[in-house]
């Protein structure tokens, strides 16, 4: 099987006039639902590790630490978090005890959630890839889950990432050194700190690179449909027969999202059946936003690690189970 790079590509961008910005869509998809950093500061209750009654840092606490942090670093005050929530816990205060649910009053009731998945966009930090505008953007993900809550406070996980959200369809791109999956802490001023860490240690212009990169290679549409066949076939393989072979985190039936969108997306598909590679991430980036937000990031990074994988093995003419027979 013949695989095909593009050598006639001179800019990425060859019409200014031709740019896409827009954004329609959430960055993540899932169970969950959009609130603002005031509900979450006033309005939810703050868990406490049961045994010592120690608060939890918040998830409140945690989004304004990151943007404190971005604001220093990238010296701009306009930055607006936008939050997503999962697997709301309620309760309700003493007095409510034994009140029949459809008498409550806002008052008496408690909530807080889960899981939240937050992510702010730097003003004035984009690039362009394919003519699609994408920003700057730093987040994170807590999850309460993760916690021993019913034991005394000790240290804390969260995930931190830095990397570029696709303007046209929210899809968010993370390198591998754009994202911390266990941070692991017991203040705030370690956790601002770790968040400048990756930061400080993340190369925006390698990123670049390699996300425009991926124009360079293309799939016909009998190659797509082999990918995506080896791809479904991958998670049925037994532990010995996938050694030596790319690990897959996206599920079945996003791999079959991908498909359908490989059809039906506006701004990713191709008439011709070919489709290069930043397409084809796209999709799977797309296709991510259907998970549960504690797997979120693993996933979206494993898209970006694989087809990358692809890219190289296009461009080095090195064999690749998901490419050849």
């Amino acid at each position: 099987m013949e695989l095909i790079a593009n050598q006639n590509i001179k800019e990425f961008v060859q019409d200014d006039r031709k740019i896409v910005h827009k954004s329609s869509s959430k960055f993540i998809e899932a169970n969950t639902i959009e609130v603002n950093l005031n509900h979450l500061k006033n309005d939810c209750i703050i868990p406490v590790y049961a045994k010592d009654n120690q608060t939890a840092m918040s998830h409140y606490e945690f989004i304004n630490s990151t943007r404190e942090v971005a604001q220093k670093r990238f010296k701009s005050s306009a930055l607006r978090p936008s939050i997503r929530v999962s697997h709301q816990i309620k309760g309700r205060i003493p007095s409510a005890m034994g009140k029949p649910v459809k008498e409550l009053l806002e008052h008496e009731k408690t909530i807080y959630y889960e899981r939240m998945m937050f992510l702010i966009e730097i003003p004035n930090h984009q690039i362009t890839i394919n003519n699609q505008v994408l920003n700057l953007t730093i987040g994170g993900v807590r999850s309460f889950n993760q916690e021993n809550l019913y034991a005394k406070k000790s240290i804390e996980k969260f995930k931190v990432f830095i990397g570029y959200k696709n303007t046209v369809c929210t899809n968010l791109c993370i390198s591998t050194d754009g994202l911390k999956s266990e941070v692991r802490v017991s203040s705030l001023v370690e956790l601002k700190d770790s968040i400048f860490q990756l930061i400080e240690d993340y190369n925006n212009e390698i990123h670049h690179h390699k996300l425009a990169s991926l124009n360079n290679f293309s799939l016909n549409e009998n190659q797509f449909a082999h990918l995506i066949g080896k791809m479904r076939m991958y998670h049925f393989l037994t532990k010995t027969e996938k050694k030596g072979k790319f690990p897959i985190q996206l599920t079945d039936s996003q791999i079959g999202t991908v498909v359908k969108d490989y059809f039906n997306d506006s701004h990713f598909k191709q008439d011709n059946g070919s489709i290069n590679l930043w397409n084809i991430y796209n999709l799977f980036t797309g296709a991510n936003k259907s998970s549960y937000i504690d797997s979120n990031l693993e996933r979206n990074v494993n898209a970006y690690e694989f087809i990358q994988n692809i890219g190289n093995s296009i461009k080095n003419k090195t064999p690749n189970w998901f490419l050849h027979n």
